[in-house]
Order: structure tokens, then C-alpha cells, then sequence
């Protein structure tokens, strides 16, 4: 499905259905285009290409999905690739990835497939900033890419929230199994999120050095766009750190509980091995033996018993064993 937007002056003049006739009469009169395509078809994206004058290695790619972040120089119009990145409520990512043809100063191609990033934010705001609609599609773009950098700064906000999460649980009293589990899928998450996000700053520093897009008056615009991602990459690096260090600390309280219940354990059969000691020396049957024949030798047999027992035990327990 392709949606054509024709802006005169800056103000939304016409919204409607492709119509490659309609699209040249457009063009002609000096008006902006912004094509937004969702889930395209092959005759679509051929008609597109016919349209603008496409080269056809920009348009092959768009028939390919899951792409790097890039930016390449065609005559006439720069292709961009671009990952839009969302969190859900149960910390997965959503990446709804968007390949832009900008053409140099006359029309915005904006093609999506899902799971969809809105784009509604970016029409609402083309009619607030009068002033700088006349800066031509570099404007549009930079909202764009603006809206995308403000989706990653939300996404790294949920992210580390989920950290501090998991951060205060690996100090209490919870299943390691469990913690485990949700450690790992954040960090993958964070992980996947710092592959599709970082290069995008390389993305964004080509776009600058591109002058038919970023006029002097924008340039401001994309050095903040610019400040985005750089934060978003070094926030997600952080809840990264973070949550190594949040596994390498339940490693270690798994370890301490471990080691305490090895402690428990040995101090018992401590305890139980001196009457084990003595019962089984007792217990061989030689004919001359200590005691054996005295009347006192089982009642002082027990007693050593109890008593060895006893004092192992409030030894170990002064040392916090048991």
C-alpha cells in the first residue's frame, strides 16, 4: 500500500493513493512528496522505481529485509537504511525497520513492513515549524530520524529499569534458575539492541556531510539527533555492564549458599563420625577389649558418645557453621 502526500509551502496539500501521473504533475509544480509504502509489493516498488528514477541496486535492496543501518549516494536521491527499536512490556524487542529514499530536495520514500514504527508524530509535527519546513526534505528527515533516536532513548529507559530490577533481586532470596534466565534475555536483548542501534551514528555523520540535505540552518537539528544515538549506545553499554556484573554476582551467591551448605553438611558428619567412631570400635568383637566386660563400659560408651557430639557441636556453632 502506497500513500502520497503532497506539501506546498510547507502545509499538507493532498493525501491519497499513488498515482505516478498525479506524482509528476507534483513534481513539476515544485511541491514535496512523502510516499509512505507499507509492506510493498514487487510491481509497486517497480513503479516507484520507474517513477523517481531509481537505480536498481537501492531498489533490490528493499526487496531484502533485516539489513544494516547505511546511507549510499545514488544521482539524484541518497538510500537509507535505518532500524526503528521498541520494548514491550515483557522486555522484547521490537525492530521496525524503514528504508528512506531521499530525493534531493523534492520527495521523502518512506518503506516500512512489520512490525510497523508510527509515523504519525512525524506529520503533526511538519505543520509546527513553519520556518524550517522551507529547509526542503532534509527537514523532513531529520524528523524522521529524530522520532527513531527519541524511540531509542525510550527503549534504553524500559531497559534499565528491567536492570535495576534484576539488580535488587540477585540479593534477595529468589531462585537462581529463574534470575538466571531473565539476565540472560535482558543482556541478549540489550546485546541485539546495541547491534542494530550503533550504526546508526555512522548513518547519521554521512547524512551531515551531505549539504543538498543538511543545510546550515538544520545542521543543529542533526548534531542533536546525533547526541541521541550516542546516548543510547553508551546507556545500553552501561545496563550491558550492568547486568554482567549482575550474573557474575549471582554466580557468587550461588556460590556463598553453596558453600554454606557445604558447611552444614560437613560439620553433621563431624559430628556424627566420633559415635560412629566408637560404636564401630565396640563393635569388632575382640575378645580383650577395654571396658568390655565392665558393667559401666556401655553407659560410659554412650556418654563419650554424647559428649563428643555436643562439644563439635557448640564448636561449629560459635563458628557459624550450623
Amino acid at each position: 500500500m502506497i500513500t502520497c502526500r503532497v506539501y506546498r509551502s510547507g502545509t499538507l496539500r493532498d493525501e491519497g493513493a499513488f498515482d505516478p501521473g498525479a506524482v509528476e504533475d507534483a513534481r513539476a509544480r515544485g511541491d514535496r512528496l512523502w510516499l509512505d509504502v507499507i509492506d510493498p509489493t514487487g510491481e509497486e516498488l517497480q513503479q516507484l522505481q520507474h517513477t523517481f528514477d531509481l537505480h536498481e541496486l537501492s531498489v533490490e535492496d528493499s526487496y531484502r529485509w533485516g539489513q544494516r543501518s547505511k546511507v549510499e549516494f545514488y544521482q539524484g536521491y541518497v538510500f537509507i537504511v535505518v532500524h526503528a527499536l521498541q520494548v514491550g512490556e515483557d522486555d522484547q524487542l521490537s525492530d521496525g525497520e524503514i528504508h528512506l529514499f531521499v530525493g534531493g530536495g523534492s520527495y521523502v520514500i518512506t518503506v516500512r513492513r512489520p512490525p510497523l514504527f508510527d509515523l504519525a508524530r512525524v506529520g503533526e509535527r511538519l505543520a509546527k515549524e513553519p520556518d524550517l519546513v522551507h529547509e526542503g526534505v532534509g527537514y523532513h528527515l531529520y524528523l524522521l530520524l529524530d522520532e527513531i533516536a527519541d524511540g531509542y532513548l525510550d527503549a534504553v529507559d524500559k531497559l534499565e529499569d528491567s536492570s535495576d530490577d534484576i539488580e535488587l533481586r540477585v540479593f534477595q532470596d529468589e531462585p537462581a534458575a529463574e534470575l538466571q534466565a531473565d539476565i540472560f534475555r535482558l543482556r541478549r536483548t540489550a546485546v541485539r539492541f546495541r547491534r542494530l542501534a550503533a550504526p546508526m551514528r555512522q548513518v547519521v555523520d554521512l547524512i551531515q556531510e551531505t549539504p543538498a540535505l543538511v543545510t546550515p540552518a538544520l545542521a543543529p537539528y542533526y548534531r542533536d539527533v546525533q547526541d541521541h544515538v550516542i546516548r543510547s549506545i553508551e546507556f545500553i553499554d552501561n545496563i550491558r555492564d550492568l547486568l554482567t556484573s549482575a550474573f557474575e554476582s549471582e554466580l557468587a551467591q550461588v556460590s556463598n549458599r553453596l558453600n554454606a551448605v557445604m558447611k552444614q553438611l560437613t560439620s553433621w558428619a563431624a559430628i556424627i563420625l566420633i559415635p560412629t567412631l566408637i560404636a564401630g570400635i565396640y563393635g569388632m568383637n575382640f575378645r580383650d577389649m577395654p571396658e568390655l566386660r565392665s558393667a559401666w563400659g556401655y553407659p560410659m560408651a554412650l556418654g563419650a558418645m554424647v559428649v563428643s557430639a555436643l562439644v563439635l557441636y557448640v564448636v561449629f556453632k560459635r563458628r557459624e557453621w550450623l
